[in-house]
């Protein structure tokens, strides 16, 4: 399952993600920089992304427009990279079970 990193997320927890997270990006590093919410949604569907924001706007999206791609909302007080990694890290396995067995289009992970 590779990742799509919002905007509003480092691009510097790509390589941390890889192990775990292979062929993960974020927005910029794809060239989508200031691109808007349907030009990412777009790129993700066509890529194969999972994406990952701190905005409501995505999963609100996948409500709409229904799946792929699926959604991971990051519902976090303003905290650095590091722990944006340990909470994605640490909630590999959910990740996996919910969107890739269950399918769900969107989940919250909760600081």
């Amino acid at each position: 399952m590779k990742l799509l990193l919002d905007e509003n997320l480092s691009r510097r927890l790509v390589p941390f993600l890889e192990q775990d997270f292979p062929g993960t990006s974020q927005v910029v590093l794809v060239g989508l920089e200031s691109a808007s919410d349907r030009e990412v949604w777009d790129h993700a569907k066509q890529n194969g992304y999972v994406v990952v924001t701190r905005d409501a706007d995505f999963q609100e999206l996948s409500l709409v427009w229904g799946t792929p791609p699926q959604v991971i909302r990051l519902i976090t007080p303003n905290v650095g990279r590091g722990a944006i990694l340990k909470l994605l890290l640490d909630n590999k396995n959910h990740i996996y079970e919910t969107l890739g067995d269950h399918g769900l289009a969107c989940i919250e992970l909760l600081a």
